[in-house]
């Protein structure tokens, strides 16, 4: 088993590993990366949601990586949405890049 952390800033990402399904919600100043399944809030500073994974719940992080599904709002100051992701819900955001994705049902709404 690998350690992610970085010692010298005592940082170390959250992982929901594929598979895995999460009934709860996570608070956390570092990375939260979602490969499986979460029903919940998420607060971080860094939310990726892999391609397979998914989130039931509010996403609040500075910036958010989304490759997998996605139902409920997501607030972020930077919002990377991928080919591959679905997303239902209001995404709030102050920057905003989408790659080649035709599978958005969301509202955009841009935060000054």
């Amino acid at each position: 088993m690998f350690a992610f952390t970085n010692s010298e800033n005592k940082q170390s990402p959250t992982v929901i590993g594929a598979g895995c399904q999460l009934n709860g919600d996570i608070k956390t100043d570092h990375t939260v990366q979602v490969h499986g399944s979460i029903t919940g809030k998420i607060q971080a500073d860094i939310v990726i949601i892999g391609k397979g994974g998914s989130v039931n719940g509010k996403v609040t992080a500075n910036v958010v990586f989304l490759h997998g599904d996605m139902v409920g709002p997501i607030e972020c100051e930077m919002a990377n949405i991928f080919h591959h992701a679905t997303m239902t819900g209001n995404l709030y955001y102050s920057r905003l890049n989408i790659t080649n994705n035709d599978r958005l049902e969301c509202k955009l709404i841009h935060r000054g």
